[in-house]
Protein backbone atom coordinates (compact mmCIF):
# COMPACT_ATOMS: atom_id res chain seq x y z
CA UNK A 1 0.00 0.00 0.00
CA UNK A 2 2.99 2.57 0.77
CA UNK A 3 4.52 1.43 -2.18
CA UNK A 4 1.28 2.06 -4.15
CA UNK A 5 0.31 5.80 -2.40
CA UNK A 6 4.20 6.74 -2.86
CA UNK A 7 3.73 5.76 -6.98
CA UNK A 8 0.23 8.17 -7.15
CA UNK A 9 2.48 10.56 -4.98
CA UNK A 10 5.21 10.61 -7.76
CA UNK A 11 2.49 10.82 -10.77
CA UNK A 12 0.98 13.93 -9.33
CA UNK A 13 4.22 15.60 -8.94
CA UNK A 14 5.31 14.80 -12.03
CA UNK A 15 2.02 16.35 -13.67
CA UNK A 16 2.32 19.24 -11.81
CA UNK A 17 5.87 19.76 -13.09
CA UNK A 18 4.72 19.36 -16.43
CA UNK A 19 2.16 21.86 -16.31
CA UNK A 20 4.48 24.68 -14.90
CA UNK A 21 6.49 24.34 -17.28
CA UNK A 22 3.98 25.27 -20.08
CA UNK A 23 3.89 28.43 -21.53
CA UNK A 24 1.13 29.77 -23.71
CA UNK A 25 2.03 32.95 -26.48
CA UNK A 26 -1.83 34.10 -25.60
CA UNK A 27 -1.21 34.75 -21.89
CA UNK A 28 -0.84 32.87 -18.72
CA UNK A 29 -4.47 31.94 -17.59
CA UNK A 30 -6.62 29.08 -16.33
CA UNK A 31 -10.41 28.74 -15.44
CA UNK A 32 -10.68 26.55 -12.26
CA UNK A 33 -13.58 25.33 -10.94
CA UNK A 34 -15.15 23.00 -8.08
CA UNK A 35 -18.19 20.39 -8.68
CA UNK A 36 -19.75 17.28 -8.00
CA UNK A 37 -20.89 14.44 -9.99
CA UNK A 38 -23.78 11.84 -9.70
CA UNK A 39 -23.83 8.46 -11.65
CA UNK A 40 -24.29 5.11 -12.04
CA UNK A 41 -21.73 2.29 -13.93
CA UNK A 42 -23.01 -1.37 -15.62
CA UNK A 43 -20.10 -3.44 -16.99
CA UNK A 44 -18.63 -6.84 -17.54
CA UNK A 45 -16.51 -8.37 -14.74
CA UNK A 46 -14.15 -11.12 -14.44
CA UNK A 47 -12.85 -12.93 -11.82
CA UNK A 48 -8.63 -13.68 -12.03
CA UNK A 49 -8.09 -16.57 -8.98
CA UNK A 50 -6.91 -20.21 -9.28
CA UNK A 51 -9.68 -21.41 -11.53
CA UNK A 52 -9.88 -21.65 -14.89
CA UNK A 53 -7.14 -20.08 -16.75
CA UNK A 54 -5.42 -21.25 -20.52
CA UNK A 55 -2.73 -23.03 -21.21
CA UNK A 56 0.57 -23.60 -19.37
CA UNK A 57 1.24 -22.00 -16.16
CA UNK A 58 -1.47 -19.92 -14.81
CA UNK A 59 -0.87 -16.18 -15.00
CA UNK A 60 -2.23 -12.85 -14.38
CA UNK A 61 -4.70 -10.20 -15.63
CA UNK A 62 -6.31 -11.09 -19.02
CA UNK A 63 -4.32 -13.30 -20.80
CA UNK A 64 -5.53 -15.73 -17.86
CA UNK A 65 -9.32 -14.93 -18.52
CA UNK A 66 -12.18 -17.08 -19.68
CA UNK A 67 -14.47 -15.25 -20.54
CA UNK A 68 -17.31 -17.83 -21.07
CA UNK A 69 -17.61 -16.54 -17.20
CA UNK A 70 -18.00 -12.87 -17.75
CA UNK A 71 -20.79 -11.58 -15.25
CA UNK A 72 -22.06 -8.08 -14.65
CA UNK A 73 -21.25 -5.32 -12.30
CA UNK A 74 -23.42 -2.47 -11.67
CA UNK A 75 -23.41 0.45 -9.36
CA UNK A 76 -23.22 4.19 -8.37
CA UNK A 77 -21.27 7.13 -7.53
CA UNK A 78 -20.69 10.44 -6.14
CA UNK A 79 -17.53 12.24 -7.22
CA UNK A 80 -16.15 15.93 -6.09
CA UNK A 81 -13.92 17.83 -8.54
CA UNK A 82 -11.96 20.74 -6.61
CA UNK A 83 -10.52 21.61 -9.75
CA UNK A 84 -10.95 20.18 -13.91
CA UNK A 85 -7.73 17.76 -13.71
CA UNK A 86 -8.42 16.26 -10.07
CA UNK A 87 -11.12 14.16 -9.00
CA UNK A 88 -12.14 11.75 -5.76
CA UNK A 89 -14.60 9.13 -6.51
CA UNK A 90 -17.09 7.05 -3.73
CA UNK A 91 -18.97 3.99 -4.92
CA UNK A 92 -20.93 0.93 -4.26
CA UNK A 93 -21.13 -1.82 -6.86
CA UNK A 94 -22.89 -5.06 -6.79
CA UNK A 95 -21.90 -8.17 -9.06
CA UNK A 96 -21.10 -11.54 -9.87
CA UNK A 97 -17.83 -13.33 -9.96
CA UNK A 98 -17.17 -17.17 -11.69
CA UNK A 99 -14.28 -19.57 -12.73
CA UNK A 100 -14.79 -22.55 -13.50
CA UNK A 101 -11.86 -25.22 -14.45
CA UNK A 102 -13.67 -27.38 -16.80
CA UNK A 103 -13.33 -24.23 -19.31
CA UNK A 104 -9.97 -24.85 -19.35
CA UNK A 105 -8.84 -26.68 -23.09
CA UNK A 106 -5.92 -28.91 -21.86
CA UNK A 107 -2.93 -29.26 -24.01
CA UNK A 108 -0.99 -31.32 -22.45
CA UNK A 109 1.13 -28.82 -20.42
CA UNK A 110 0.66 -27.76 -17.06
CA UNK A 111 -2.65 -26.92 -17.34
CA UNK A 112 -4.01 -30.40 -16.96
CA UNK A 113 -3.76 -30.21 -13.44
CA UNK A 114 -6.17 -27.12 -13.20
CA UNK A 115 -8.65 -28.95 -15.30
CA UNK A 116 -8.47 -32.20 -13.86
CA UNK A 117 -9.31 -30.39 -10.39
CA UNK A 118 -12.52 -29.75 -12.14
CA UNK A 119 -13.80 -27.40 -9.26
CA UNK A 120 -15.79 -24.28 -10.01
CA UNK A 121 -17.45 -21.00 -8.24
CA UNK A 122 -19.38 -18.19 -7.78
CA UNK A 123 -19.75 -15.21 -5.73
CA UNK A 124 -22.14 -12.26 -5.20
CA UNK A 125 -19.53 -9.24 -4.31
CA UNK A 126 -20.69 -5.81 -3.03
CA UNK A 127 -17.90 -3.61 -3.18
CA UNK A 128 -17.32 -0.14 -1.95
CA UNK A 129 -14.55 2.04 -3.39
CA UNK A 130 -12.40 5.13 -3.06
CA UNK A 131 -10.92 6.43 -6.18
CA UNK A 132 -8.60 9.33 -7.20
CA UNK A 133 -9.00 10.53 -10.82
CA UNK A 134 -6.09 12.45 -12.45
CA UNK A 135 -7.09 14.31 -15.95
CA UNK A 136 -3.29 14.78 -17.28
CA UNK A 137 -4.73 16.42 -21.26
CA UNK A 138 -6.44 19.42 -19.12
CA UNK A 139 -3.23 20.94 -19.30
CA UNK A 140 -3.03 21.11 -22.80
CA UNK A 141 -6.01 22.59 -22.96
CA UNK A 142 -6.83 26.22 -23.81
CA UNK A 143 -10.19 26.59 -22.10
CA UNK A 144 -10.94 24.10 -19.70
CA UNK A 145 -14.28 25.05 -18.76
CA UNK A 146 -15.58 24.64 -22.54
CA UNK A 147 -16.13 20.42 -22.34
CA UNK A 148 -19.03 20.13 -24.40
CA UNK A 149 -18.12 17.38 -26.76
CA UNK A 150 -14.35 16.80 -25.27
CA UNK A 151 -13.15 13.92 -24.49
CA UNK A 152 -10.86 13.56 -21.47
CA UNK A 153 -8.83 10.44 -20.61
CA UNK A 154 -7.58 9.58 -17.36
CA UNK A 155 -6.07 7.36 -14.99
CA UNK A 156 -7.22 6.27 -11.39
CA UNK A 157 -6.64 4.56 -8.53
CA UNK A 158 -7.52 3.65 -4.59
CA UNK A 159 -8.75 1.16 -2.45
CA UNK A 160 -11.65 -0.49 -1.69
CA UNK A 161 -13.54 -2.98 0.76
CA UNK A 162 -15.49 -5.96 -0.83
CA UNK A 163 -17.77 -8.76 0.92
CA UNK A 164 -18.16 -12.34 -1.04
CA UNK A 165 -19.82 -15.78 -0.69
CA UNK A 166 -18.68 -18.64 -2.55
CA UNK A 167 -20.45 -20.85 -3.67
CA UNK A 168 -19.83 -24.45 -6.02
CA UNK A 169 -21.50 -26.77 -7.73
CA UNK A 170 -22.27 -29.63 -5.57
CA UNK A 171 -21.27 -32.94 -8.44
CA UNK A 172 -24.30 -35.02 -6.66
CA UNK A 173 -27.03 -32.55 -7.01
CA UNK A 174 -25.75 -30.01 -9.18
CA UNK A 175 -26.77 -27.31 -6.64
CA UNK A 176 -24.49 -24.49 -5.66
CA UNK A 177 -24.07 -24.85 -2.40
CA UNK A 178 -21.76 -22.09 0.08
CA UNK A 179 -18.01 -23.22 0.51
CA UNK A 180 -17.00 -21.57 3.51
CA UNK A 181 -18.99 -23.65 6.04
CA UNK A 182 -17.53 -26.49 4.85
CA UNK A 183 -13.80 -26.09 5.22
CA UNK A 184 -13.03 -27.21 2.19
CA UNK A 185 -8.67 -26.90 3.38
CA UNK A 186 -9.31 -27.33 6.51
CA UNK A 187 -9.52 -24.39 7.75
CA UNK A 188 -10.45 -23.74 11.40
CA UNK A 189 -9.91 -27.56 11.92
CA UNK A 190 -7.77 -28.76 15.21
CA UNK A 191 -6.42 -31.14 12.90
CA UNK A 192 -4.90 -28.20 10.55
CA UNK A 193 -3.58 -25.52 13.40
CA UNK A 194 -1.84 -23.50 10.44
CA UNK A 195 -4.87 -23.40 8.25
CA UNK A 196 -7.07 -19.74 9.91
CA UNK A 197 -10.62 -19.66 8.93
CA UNK A 198 -10.72 -16.96 5.64
CA UNK A 199 -13.51 -14.02 6.11
CA UNK A 200 -16.17 -12.86 4.19
CA UNK A 201 -15.09 -9.46 3.82
CA UNK A 202 -11.63 -8.17 2.23
CA UNK A 203 -9.64 -5.05 0.81
CA UNK A 204 -9.27 -4.43 -2.71
CA UNK A 205 -6.22 -1.82 -4.54
CA UNK A 206 -7.32 -0.91 -7.93
CA UNK A 207 -5.62 1.10 -10.66
CA UNK A 208 -7.28 2.03 -13.88
CA UNK A 209 -7.70 4.15 -17.16
CA UNK A 210 -10.73 5.32 -18.79
CA UNK A 211 -12.07 8.31 -21.29
CA UNK A 212 -14.43 10.56 -20.52
CA UNK A 213 -16.66 12.00 -23.12
CA UNK A 214 -18.99 15.78 -22.06
CA UNK A 215 -22.42 15.30 -24.20
CA UNK A 216 -22.83 18.50 -22.28
CA UNK A 217 -22.09 20.91 -19.94
CA UNK A 218 -23.91 18.30 -17.18
CA UNK A 219 -23.86 15.59 -18.53
CA UNK A 220 -21.16 13.18 -19.29
CA UNK A 221 -20.34 9.01 -20.48
CA UNK A 222 -17.00 7.27 -19.40
CA UNK A 223 -15.65 4.23 -20.06
CA UNK A 224 -13.16 2.41 -17.72
CA UNK A 225 -11.27 -0.57 -17.10
CA UNK A 226 -10.17 -1.42 -13.46
CA UNK A 227 -8.50 -3.89 -12.21
CA UNK A 228 -8.83 -4.86 -8.43
CA UNK A 229 -5.81 -7.04 -6.64
CA UNK A 230 -7.21 -8.35 -3.30
CA UNK A 231 -5.24 -9.09 0.17
CA UNK A 232 -7.32 -12.67 0.10
CA UNK A 233 -6.73 -15.51 -1.70
CA UNK A 234 -10.48 -17.21 -0.81
CA UNK A 235 -12.53 -15.71 -3.33
CA UNK A 236 -12.96 -18.83 -4.93
CA UNK A 237 -11.89 -21.03 -1.70
CA UNK A 238 -9.07 -22.61 -3.57
CA UNK A 239 -5.52 -21.89 -2.06
CA UNK A 240 -3.57 -24.52 -0.49
CA UNK A 241 -3.74 -28.02 -0.65
CA UNK A 242 -6.06 -31.06 -0.33
CA UNK A 243 -6.96 -32.67 3.24
CA UNK A 244 -7.82 -36.17 4.35
CA UNK A 245 -11.44 -36.38 3.35
CA UNK A 246 -12.05 -38.12 7.33
CA UNK A 247 -10.95 -34.88 8.69
CA UNK A 248 -14.22 -33.91 7.84
CA UNK A 249 -16.06 -36.46 9.01
CA UNK A 250 -13.73 -36.46 12.25
CA UNK A 251 -15.55 -32.53 12.73
CA UNK A 252 -18.84 -32.60 11.03
CA UNK A 253 -21.69 -34.24 11.02
CA UNK A 254 -22.02 -37.62 8.62
CA UNK A 255 -24.64 -35.24 5.81
CA UNK A 256 -22.52 -32.09 5.80
CA UNK A 257 -19.35 -34.14 5.94
CA UNK A 258 -19.98 -35.92 2.96
CA UNK A 259 -20.80 -32.94 1.01
CA UNK A 260 -17.63 -31.60 2.20
CA UNK A 261 -15.42 -33.89 0.75
CA UNK A 262 -17.37 -33.86 -2.70
CA UNK A 263 -16.40 -30.19 -2.83
CA UNK A 264 -13.54 -30.20 -1.16
CA UNK A 265 -11.93 -32.80 -4.17
CA UNK A 266 -14.05 -33.20 -7.37
CA UNK A 267 -11.16 -34.41 -9.23
CA UNK A 268 -12.08 -38.40 -9.27
CA UNK A 269 -15.71 -37.25 -11.28
CA UNK A 270 -12.94 -36.70 -14.87
CA UNK A 271 -9.26 -38.27 -13.62
CA UNK A 272 -7.67 -40.05 -11.17
CA UNK A 273 -8.66 -38.58 -7.95
CA UNK A 274 -6.11 -36.31 -5.91
CA UNK A 275 -5.15 -37.25 -2.78
CA UNK A 276 -4.28 -35.36 0.64
CA UNK A 277 -1.00 -33.39 0.78
CA UNK A 278 -1.44 -32.81 -3.07
CA UNK A 279 -1.51 -29.27 -3.99
CA UNK A 280 -4.85 -27.49 -4.62
CA UNK A 281 -4.27 -23.75 -5.28
CA UNK A 282 -1.33 -21.46 -5.21
CA UNK A 283 -1.50 -19.60 -1.92
CA UNK A 284 1.18 -17.01 -2.79
CA UNK A 285 -0.92 -15.16 -5.21
CA UNK A 286 -4.14 -14.10 -3.95
CA UNK A 287 -6.77 -13.02 -6.19
CA UNK A 288 -7.97 -10.96 -8.33
CA UNK A 289 -10.54 -9.22 -10.66
CA UNK A 290 -11.25 -6.67 -13.19
CA UNK A 291 -14.49 -4.63 -14.90
CA UNK A 292 -15.05 -2.66 -17.96
CA UNK A 293 -17.34 -0.26 -16.81
CA UNK A 294 -19.53 1.97 -18.87
CA UNK A 295 -20.25 5.15 -16.45
CA UNK A 296 -23.32 7.91 -17.02
CA UNK A 297 -22.33 10.69 -14.91
CA UNK A 298 -24.28 13.99 -14.07
CA UNK A 299 -22.80 17.21 -12.69
CA UNK A 300 -24.64 18.66 -9.90
CA UNK A 301 -22.90 22.06 -9.51
CA UNK A 302 -20.03 23.81 -10.03
CA UNK A 303 -18.36 26.66 -8.33
CA UNK A 304 -16.66 30.30 -9.51
CA UNK A 305 -13.94 30.23 -11.68
CA UNK A 306 -10.78 31.49 -10.60
CA UNK A 307 -7.28 32.99 -12.07
CA UNK A 308 -4.46 30.18 -11.04
CA UNK A 309 -2.19 28.55 -13.23
CA UNK A 310 -0.75 28.15 -16.72
CA UNK A 311 -1.92 26.13 -19.36
CA UNK A 312 -1.27 25.48 -23.31
CA UNK A 313 -3.71 26.39 -25.61
CA UNK A 314 -4.26 23.22 -26.82
CA UNK A 315 -7.72 21.49 -27.39
CA UNK A 316 -8.12 17.48 -27.38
Amino acid sequence: MKQFLHSVWKCGMLLLVGASTCITSFGQYTESSSSFELGISLGPTNLLSDLGGNAGKGTKFIKDNNFPTTKLIFGAYLAYYPNDWLGFRLALNRGTLAGDDALIRGKGGLEEARKNRNSDVRTRITEGLLLAEVYPTVFLEGDPSDVVGRIRPYVLGGIGFFKFNPQGTDPLTGEYVDLKPLRTEGQGMSLYPGRKEYKLTAFNYSLGAGAKYFISEKVNVSLELLHRTTNTDYIDDVSTSYIDPGAFYATMPAPQAALAARMANKSGTIAAPYTAGMKRGTSTNNDAYFSLNLKLGFRLGQGNNSMSSTRCPVRF
